[in-house]
């Protein structure tokens, strides 16, 4: 590159304009009808408005679960029994804002916090019976607040799901979603902005980038968005673009410029998330400590050969062993719907690379005529992954040689429950990364930064990357980066929720 093209590159950008934001930002303007509908829509699902609908349908179901508990209630509960009853819904909405679950969140999955919503109502139940029995030791409301608890613990994770399902698609259509700058217009704040186009579902929508010295655009290719300023230009930016959500990204300003960025928008009412230095290392059991008044965070690893994964492998055995047992009638109708459409084995036998790169054949139900699954047992492609190329193997590659059974096998991922048998012989786990094959690992590994780390542990099943819809030809390094995240914050929580959100996966309306 000239002298002159490097210059032009770093040059200041000039400041953001009001037009040039207001450009950015068309969901943020009131113009007409339409506008007015969607500020109700983020009225509605957005800031005050989100809280007094969760706090309203809550309270609603903790009273329907009341009333659903009086009905045929046994005559033998006292009068002050009943009364205790009505303590409960606001004891309830009490300990569920105490448990931080009416915060907005950024990561909105329907699944998370019914967990902790069912915790809290049994807390609220145990509360009452125990302040009753040292209140006065003659009443017994325990099985009225009981069938209450029941019922409020399936209204609530009912209500809960449906409005987090809901606001998910009011973000993931755009009809909402919080307009944001990026802090760092390199490397780190492209894939920012990236992630937040991917997954639209979070309810940021990237606006822009602030930096002071920014890189040229062919050092970042997946930047999209434009420089509006440096972060000088904060004020100017929030105020013509209407920003309500700021991303630290790394930028080229050193830290302590910075401070008062971070001071400038709290002033200003917007939030802010930050990328962390080291983020590759941070995981869920991050630790918060302190050094007078410097914060210090302790990171916290788990081990893949550790006892916790010891634990792992040895329910994956004996859950295996059960499924095996239970979907025994649906393997063996499997089984005879593939001997039927076409001639060949039942079973596709195939080698992939497992925990510490061993070599172990998995198996599945043959999807494809016979001859072409021999084929592709034994090819090994010349060129696996064109330099540059970001697309990973899976689906359909090339020609379409699937039996009409096999595509349905394919689009339920019932060709993969053979799999079972690897898992309880040790080969395999019912969820962590899937398993390749040795002439794409190989080259994979050359090419995919960090690819390698998912050989610490055994293959899974179902993975963290295949439930949030990165199956067959996808982005290569977003299931790298999916799949590294599962094995940082591995936890058996994780793994159950994994299982129950691959219940709905042959439901996804995402390609195959």
């Amino acid at each position: 590159m000239a002298v002159t093209d490097v210059k032009h590159a770093y040059a200041p950008r000039p400041a953001v304009t009001s037009e040039s934001a207001e450009a950015l930002a068309p969901a943020a303007r009131p113009d007409g009808r339409a506008a007015r509908g969607r500020l109700g829509r983020r009225a509605l699902f957005h800031g005050r408005g989100w809280l007094a609908l969760r706090v309203a349908t809550d309270l609603s179901l903790l009273l329907l679960a009341n009333a659903a508990a009086l009905v045929g209630a046994p005559e033998s509960v006292s009068h002050d029994g009943k009364a205790l009853l009505w303590l409960f819904p606001p004891l309830t909405i009490a300990l569920l804002a105490l448990a931080g679950l009416y915060q907005d969140r950024i990561q909105a999955k329907v699944i998370d916090g019914v967990g902790r919503v069912l915790a809290v109502t049994a807390l609220a139940t145990v509360s009452l019976i125990a302040a009753a029995a040292l209140l006065d030791p003659s009443s017994d409301p325990a099985q009225l607040l009981s069938r209450a608890w029941l019922l409020a613990s399936a209204y609530l994770a009912g209500g809960r799901l449906l409005l987090s399902w809901t606001q998910r698609q009011a973000r993931a259509s755009r009809l909402i979603g919080k307009p944001t700058l990026i802090v760092g217009a390199g490397q780190i704040g492209a894939h920012v902005e990236r992630r937040l186009e991917a997954q639209p579902e979070l309810g940021l929508v990237p606006i822009g980038y602030l930096d002071a010295d920014p890189p040229p655009a062919s050092m970042v290719p997946e930047r999209v968005a434009p420089v509006l300023g440096g972060p000088s230009d904060l004020r100017r930016a929030v105020a013509a673009g209407h920003v309500e959500h700021v991303v630290l990204g790394f930028s080229s300003a050193p830290d302590r410029l910075l401070v008062p960025l971070v001071r400038d928008c709290e002033e200003l009412g917007v939030e802010v998330s930050m990328v962390p230095r080291l983020f590759e290392s941070v995981n869920v059991r991050i630790g918060l400590d302190h050094l007078g008044g410097l914060p210090l965070f302790g990171l916290r690893t788990i081990d893949p050969k550790g006892w916790q994964f010891t634990v792992k492998h040895t329910l994956d055995r004996a859950g295996a062993a059960v499924l095996l047992v239970l979907l025994a009638p649906l393997m063996l109708a499997v089984a005879l719907a593939v001997r039927i459409s076409s001639p060949g084995p039942i079973l596709f036998r195939q080698q992939r690379i497992g925990r510490d790169g061993r070599r172990f054949r998995i198996m599945k139900f043959r999807t494809m005529h016979a001859h072409h699954a021999e084929l592709e047992e034994l090819e090994m492609p010349s060129n696996v992954l064109p330099l540059g190329a970001d697309i990973g193997p899976g689906g359909v590659e090339g020609l379409d040689r699937r039996t009409p059974v096999g595509r349905f096998l394919r689009r339920t991922s019932m060709d993969e429950l053979p799999q079972l048998l690897n898992v309880l012989a040790g080969d395999m786990s019912l969820v962590g990364p899937r398993p390749e094959r040795p002439e794409y690992a190989d080259v994979f590994g050359e090419r995919i930064s960090r690819y390698e780390d998912r050989h610490r542990v055994r293959s899974g099943i179902t993975g963290w990357a295949q439930v949030n819809g990165l199956r067959g030809q996808t982005s290569l390094r977003d299931r790298v980066e999916w799949d590294n995240y599962y094995i940082e914050n591995w936890s058996l929580a994780l793994d159950l929720k994994i299982l129950l959100m691959t219940l709905s996966a042959p439901f996804s309306t995402r390609a195959e």
